[in-house]
């Protein structure tokens, strides 16, 4: 058996940028052209108004103050509400595999790397461009890996629950580096004329370079240990699938995009996510107290907040748990990659740090990572 490190990682972020006054002027025209269509019925009582956005709500209830996304216009057009995407030939590079690619190339380069070093590709994010062939073949070869290549989705723990496939891979020897790469285009599934959610999401990718502690870079982050947890919630869910074009679903039906009973996550979720956290510490011989740093799944800042609070005993400082959804909104199994990537370089030799993501399933994975 090997020792595995993360030995860097690296980010594509997207060219354009949406901020909530955007984000909310754009929704305010959508909701008034909606309210003024179907005047008669609300007039009746048979249907109710649309309720104006506000960027006070928005961040109050998430944290959230922008986000990057492929394209804005078609998102901030109140007659469309959704990105404007031109399709690509077979003969070119799909989009997710395009962004996958400069995320994994930055992470290979920081580490000193090049695809001669790498043996499989893991795509692992919440959607997938398409069926087949899979997005993680695509990537790889555009990469020029010479090994194997999947796809993989957990919702938002698709990098953690993807982590540990490529450390086993790794420790067991059927891999010297795994590449671990998240496109998260997630503007795509987002119900945008949803007042409740409109504001939750961006794009963005990641990429994780997990390979045999001794062929990496020095102050590279030793892998301690990985855990997973799931069990079935229909709290998170998004029913789009190829089977929807034979239930003659319209793509545009709200059960076809990303829905949740907001509060009910909240309520079950952060319990689960704590006591999944300290466990794994437990079974290490790890206290929360010996924990420098947690970089948690960027969903929701009163989540994160009250994660923090219940492991360390008291409110967390953006020194123990970074927060990078503000910038970045949720951007589904990026988000704790993201804010590890931002927030690892002031991490000393020997000092723990905990990444986690919790989402749809419900699914939590943990990564304890121990700096070289």
């Amino acid at each position: 058996m090997h020792r595995v490190a993360i030995s860097s990682t690296g980010i594509f972020i997207p060219p354009e940028v949406i901020t909530n006054e955007e984000l909310v002027a754009a929704y305010n025209h959508y909701a008034a052209l909606e309210n003024e269509k179907y005047a008669s019925e609300i007039a009746a009582g048979t249907r109710a108004a649309l309720t104006d956005s506000n960027v006070e709500f928005i961040e109050k209830a998430s944290g959230i103050k922008r986000r990057y996304v492929m394209e804005k216009t078609g998102v901030l057009d109140p007659r469309r509400m959704r990105p404007s995407f031109k399709p690509r030939p077979d003969t070119e590079i799909s989009m997710m595999a395009e962004i996958a690619v400069q995320a994994a190339q930055d992470a290979l380069q920081r580490a000193g790397k090049t695809a001669a070093d790498v043996d499989g590709v893991i795509c692992a994010a919440a959607n997938m461009q398409r069926a087949y062939p899979a997005m993680g073949v695509e990537i790889q070869t555009a990469l020029g890996v010479q090994g194997f290549a999947f796809d993989m989705n957990v919702a938002c723990s698709s990098a953690t629950f993807a982590i540990e496939q490529a450390f086993n891979a790794v420790r067991c020897g059927s891999a010297r580096a795994i590449l671990v790469v998240n496109p998260e285009i997630t503007s795509a599934h987002l119900a945008w004329q949803d007042r409740d959610c409109h504001f939750i999401f961006g794009d963005v990718c990641t990429a994780i370079l997990v390979e045999r502690l001794d062929l990496a870079p020095t102050g590279s982050f030793e892998v301690l240990g990985t855990k997973l947890l799931s069990t079935f919630s229909n709290s998170i869910r998004n029913n789009a699938g190829f089977m929807s074009r034979a239930e003659d679903r319209d793509p545009e039906d709200r059960d076809q995009l990303f829905r949740q009973e907001g509060r009910k996550v909240f309520k079950e979720v952060c319990p689960m996510a704590a006591e999944h956290i300290a466990g794994h510490l437990a079974a290490l011989d790890l206290g929360t107290e010996q924990v420098r740093r947690y970089w948690l799944h960027q969903a929701n800042l009163g989540m994160n907040q009250l994660i923090a609070r219940k492991l360390l005993g008291r409110d967390a400082t953006l020194d123990d748990a970074p927060v990078i959804l503000d910038e970045f909104a949720n951007t589904a199994s990026a988000g704790s990659i993201i804010a590890f990537h931002r927030h690892h370089e002031d991490i000393v030799q020997g000092q723990i740090g905990v990444i986690c993501s919790f989402g749809a399933g419900y699914s939590i994975g943990s990564v304890i990572v121990k700096r070289l």
